[in-house]
Parts: C-alpha cells; sequence; structure tokens
C-alpha cells in the first residue's frame, strides 16, 4: 500500500517528464496528455476505495520513523480531493486536445497541466506542513507559467497580479511555519496536534491567524480576493477550468486540514472570525458577479462567493457543518470546472466572452444550452441537483447552531447567485442569430465536428455527475460526513501517522 499512496504524484511527474521529450511531437503530446490523467483516475479511485475499506493510510519515505520522517497520509477527505483532482485533469486533458493551439502545445501544456496535477495531488496527500509549502510553491510555478502560456497581454497582467499576491501569501505562509517549528519543534502534523495542545494558546492563536491570511490569499477570501477575477479570466478556457475547480481549493482544502487537527484550542476566537470571513466572502463574490458582464470574470467571482460558503461551515464547527463545507466543496470543484469549460465553448464560437454576443446561441447549440443549466441551477441550489443539499446541510448546521446571521447571509446569496445565473441564461436567449458557421464574430478557432465534440464530451460528463451527484447525494453525503468525522475526530489520523493512540 506504501506505493498506491506515492503514484498520485509519480504519476504525473513521469507523465510531464515523458511530454517534455516529446514536445517536437504534438499527436503524442495530446495522447499521453490525456493518459496521464486517465492512469492517475484509476490509482484515485483504487486509493479511495482502499481508505474507504480500510480507513487511514500511511507512508514514511526513506524508513525513517514519524514525526521525523516525510509522511504521506490518505483519509477520506485526501482520497476525494485526489479523486476530484484526477476526474478534472482528466476532464480539462480531453477538452485541451482540440482547444488548445498548437503554439501553446508546442510551448508545454500538457506537461505543466500534469506538473500541476502532482502539486494538487502532493498537497492533499501530505502529513507535513512544511512540505505542504512546498506542494504551494511547484503548484504555484506551474500554474504562473499555464497563465502566461501564450504571451498576450491580458495573460501577462493577469499573471503579474496572480504570481506577485500569492508570492506574499507563500511568504505569510513560511514566516506562519517557521513560528510554528519554533513554538513546537516539529513540523508533521499528527504530531502537532497532540504538542499544541500543551503549547500557550496565546501564541498558538497568533500563529493560527497567520495560517488564516495565508490560506486566505490561496483561496481568495474577503478581503484579498481581488487578484481571482484579475487573472482567472485571462488564459485558455481549459486552464481557467483547472484553476476555478480546484487551486482555490487547495487553500479551503488548507483551512479544513489545519483548522480541525491542529488550531482548536481557541475555536470561540479563531473560527468565528473564519465564520465572519465566510459572510463577507460570498456577499463580495456575488456582488461581483452581478455587476459582470463578462461570463468568465462573472464566473470568477462565483468562484470567490464558493469559497465563502465552504468556509462557513468551517467556522461553525460541528460535524454536521463539516460534511456540508466537504459536500459543497465536492460538487462545486465539478461545478466550476464545468461552468469555465462551457465558457470556453461560447468564447470559441462567438469570438467574444462578452454576455451581449451569446445572442442565438440556444437556436445553434441547444445542447449546450441545456447542459449549462444543470450545472447553474446547481450552484444557485436548485433542488434536486447537489448544489441545494450542500446548501441545505449548511443552513440546517447554522440553525442548529443558531447562527441566524450567517444563514440569512446563505440564503440570500443563493438567491442573488439565481440571479447571476439568469443573466447568463438570458444571453443565451436573447434575439440574436448567429451566422451560417455558428459564430457571431470571430471564432478563436474553427468550429470543426471534432472540436465541437471534443468540447462537448467533458462538458456532458461534468454535467451527468452533476446530476448524478443530485438524485444519488445520499450516498455523496456519507462520504462527506465520513470525512467529517475523521476531521472532527482525528484520533484514527494520528494513530495511523505516529503508531499509537492521542
Amino acid at each position: 500500500m506504501d506505493s498506491l499512496l506515492i503514484l498520485p504524484i509519480a504519476l504525473p511527474l513521469a507523465t510531464a517528464a515523458t511530454l517534455l521529450l516529446c514536445l517536437r511531437w504534438p499527436r503524442v503530446q495530446r495522447v499521453l496528455g490525456v493518459a496521464g490523467p486517465a492512469a492517475l483516475t484509476v490509482i484515485a479511485i483504487i486509493l479511495f476505495v482502499v481508505v474507504w475499506r480500510d480507513g487511514v493510510q500511511m507512508t514514511s519515505a526513506g524508513n525513517w520513523p514519524p514525526p521525523f520522517s516525510i509522511v504521506f497520509v490518505a483519509d477520506v477527505l485526501s482520497a476525494v480531493m485526489v479523486l476530484l483532482t484526477s476526474l478534472m485533469g482528466l476532464a480539462v486533458a480531453v477538452y485541451s486536445v482540440t482547444t488548445i493551439d498548437e503554439r501553446r502545445v508546442a510551448f508545454g501544456h500538457f506537461p505543466l497541466l500534469n506538473i500541476l496535477l502532482m502539486g494538487l495531488c502532493g498537497a492533499f496527500l501530505t502529513g507535513d506542513l512544511f512540505n505542504l509549502y512546498v506542494w504551494f510553491e511547484v503548484m504555484l510555478m506551474a500554474s504562473f507559467v499555464l497563465l502566461a502560456l501564450g504571451g498576450e497581454q491580458r495573460q501577462l497582467e493577469g499573471a503579474t497580479k496572480y504570481v506577485l499576491l500569492n508570492l506574499f501569501s507563500s511568504t505569510v505562509l513560511l514566516v506562519a511555519i517557521g513560528a510554528l517549528y519554533a513554538t513546537t519543534g516539529t513540523l508533521n502534523m499528527a504530531d502537532l496536534s497532540l504538542v499544541l495542545r500543551e503549547s500557550d494558546q496565546d501564541v498558538t492563536t497568533v500563529i493560527a491567524v497567520l495560517f488564516i491570511v495565508a490560506f486566505g490569499i490561496k483561496a481568495a477570501v474577503f478581503p484579498v480576493y481581488f487578484w481571482l477575477p484579475a487573472s482567472y479570466h485571462t488564459p485558455p478556457p481549459a486552464v481557467s477550468a483547472i484553476f476555478a475547480g480546484l487551486l482555490t481549493k487547495v487553500g479551503a482544502y488548507g483551512f479544513l486540514r489545519l483548522f480541525t487537527l491542529l488550531f482548536v484550542g481557541e475555536v470561540d476566537y479563531t473560527h468565528n472570525l473564519i465564520l465572519v470571513i465566510a459572510g463577507l466572502t460570498m456577499v463580495s463574490g456575488v456582488l461581483g458577479a452581478l455587476s459582470q458582464f463578462e461570463l468568465r470574470r462573472l464566473l470568477s467571482f462565483q468562484v470567490i462567493a464558493a469559497i465563502g460558503f465552504i468556509l462557513m461551515g468551517l467556522g461553525l464547527f460541528t460535524p454536521l457543518a463539516i460534511a456540508g463545507s466537504v459536500f459543497y466543496m465536492v460538487q462545486d470543484s465539478v461545478l466550476k470546472t464545468n461552468l469555465f469549460l462551457i465558457s470556453g465553448f461560447t468564447e470559441h464560437v462567438t469570438g467574444s466572452d462578452r454576455l451581449a454576443g451569446f445572442g442565438g446561441m440556444y437556436r445553434r447549440f441547444g445542447l449546450l444550452a441545456f447542459l449549462f443549466f444543470i450545472p447553474a441551477l446547481s450552484l444557485a441550489g436548485i433542488p434536486p441537483l447537489p448544489g441545494f443539499f450542500a446548501k441545505l446541510t449548511l443552513v440546517q448546521a447554522g440553525i442548529r447552531e443558531e447562527q441566524y446571521l450567517i444563514v440569512g447571509v446563505a440564503l440570500v446569496v443563493s438567491t442573488l447567485t439565481l440571479l447571476s445565473m439568469a443573466q447568463i441564461g438570458l444571453a443565451f436567449w436573447q434575439p440574436g442569430r448567429l451566422s451560417n458557421d455558428g459564430t457571431s464574430g470571430e471564432p478563436i478557432l474553427p468550429l470543426t465536428p471534432v472540436r465541437q465534440w471534443g468540447m462537448l464530451g467533458p462538458i456532458a460528463a461534468l454535467s451527468v455527475a452533476t446530476l448524478v451527484m443530485g438524485f444519488a447525494a445520499e450516498p455523496v453525503f456519507a462520504v462527506s460526513e465520513r470525512a467529517a468525522d475523521e476531521l472532527m475526530n482525528p484520533t484514527a489520523y494520528i494513530e495511523a501517522v505516529l503508531g499509537r493512540a492521542p
């Protein structure tokens, strides 16, 4: 089982290395670029099954005993996030085959995508805080190059804002890790959970606030969210999709992991602070979305609002609330990836990202309009789609804790989200007529049948996955509930890593 925890990291690395050797052969790039994430998906499914059946899994590098060794740990939350990474990576890779131009392929789009997947899997599986920082840096390097790849002016502007804010976040994170090590003498997360119980809580709380700042920037929470809508709309839609679906979720994962395992000594302060940030993030995201007239900018603000919902459950800090956060994070990863892929289709067809140019889309591409409404209505929380059940869980948890203000904010934001999605839907249905080749402007790439179905295939698959999560909400909630139980009661995690009960 040791290799099973290493393979989600080693496989994308091997795929990226092989792709770098084949940069001169675009067809090989495209085949291997899809084969790598497909193989990763198989490994991720096996890992999830093993963790679900046998409990928390751990492997230690170099045969050193924890807490001195580099450890990789997989509980239900980690296994779910690795599975999401592989599935979204596969969808984006298939979409990239027909939408990424030859120039970007030659400059390494597919190797960079696999390096990004490696960084994501490493962040979700590491059991060591310093290595979490290392994996963040791997993701930062790959994502920065993907943002800038192509050299367009708006890409370079967006990439500059993105990297500057994330470098600042990484600096704060490194300072927080250094302070924690100076205080405790360890960075193994399982060991830290024991040591921090006996540490000075005032010092621990200050360090916790540093982590809130660091993860808050990476997750794009209020008031440090402005870099996200300034950058996520600039690269090709396939790149935007993987960013929207997974990159900000790494910051949310960091919140869930550290503020259930480590920083639980002053919950009244730290988690109430997170709850306030959650509400402000929701409101900022949805108001930003309502003010936009470009599809990917609008969706970028919805990425921000979603982080608010995830942090709402953490701020409430009950098993039901954490289950709601996990459920929301899972379904939102699928929704956001799909919505950005849909935005890519419309942009390829119309040559524009502005809603005003979408008139007549529903007549020429009725299937796309139908596929759009599935994730859009789920995002707004319309039953029986998974977004409804995730929000319902969070609202129920808030009512049980008598946190009526955050519940009211969540309900208002959901209503406004429906309005922002209706804004896009009306753009599809507004008067207008596309030309005979299906375009109202200059298409980015000719819409051949192969390209059309190469884009619609992943979109349809993710829309079907959304429907399945809605109609099979009970099993999805069961997974979320078990992940929440492990987070709120980390005994199994600690015992798996340290070999002893806390």
